[in-house]
């Protein structure tokens, strides 16, 4: 499989997903799936990107991340080879982890990233995973993950009615 073209990539706002090899459930794993968030956090506080929402399903995750100085592309391998990394030292193993490449959208207005977001929320309680989003806790809907994310970039907040008159 070829992995796509991208173009110029950082400095915009995307909503990505990534598959777990053969979709295998390896996130069903609670200590997997809290990993799988370190390694997230610790980018993010590296200023490889700024982490705007996400949710580690068991066999799957989406972000909603804005790249600092680097592609795309550069992001998500941070990423995913991080946790490649770290599961591999946990575990003592080499093995496949993630399906090649991954799906991009790039978010263009305010409506798109609050269409993400409740996507991103509402993805385990789709699933029975929790009855609400606030319930997961592998989801930036989580309360403790509250202060560990970036906020929606100033290019994507909603404008008000009142702000477009007093221009």
């Amino acid at each position: 499989m070829t992995i796509p073209h991208r173009g110029a990539t950082s400095e915009s706002t995307y909503f990505v997903t990534a598959n777990v090899f053969e979709r295998q459930t390896i996130f069903q794993v609670e200590r997997r799936a809290q990993l799988f968030i370190e390694v997230l956090l610790h980018y993010r506080m590296q200023k490889k990107y700024l982490l705007h929402e996400f949710v580690v399903m068991q066999d799957h995750f989406h972000l909603i991340i804005t790249p600092v100085g680097i592609t795309l592309e550069r992001s998500v391998q941070f990423v995913k080879g991080g946790f490649s990394f770290r599961i591999g030292q946990e575990l003592g193993t080499r093995r496949e982890i993630w399906q090649t490449s991954f799906l991009d959208r790039r978010v263009r207005d305010s409506l798109e990233y609050e269409r993400f977001r409740d996507y991103i929320w509402q993805n385990p309680v789709k699933r029975f995973l929790a009855e609400s989003p606030k319930a997961y806790p592998f989801s930036s809907a989580y309360r403790s993950f509250k202060s560990s994310l970036d906020p929606v970039p100033q290019r994507l907040k909603p404008v008000s009615l009142s702000t477009l008159t007093q221009a």
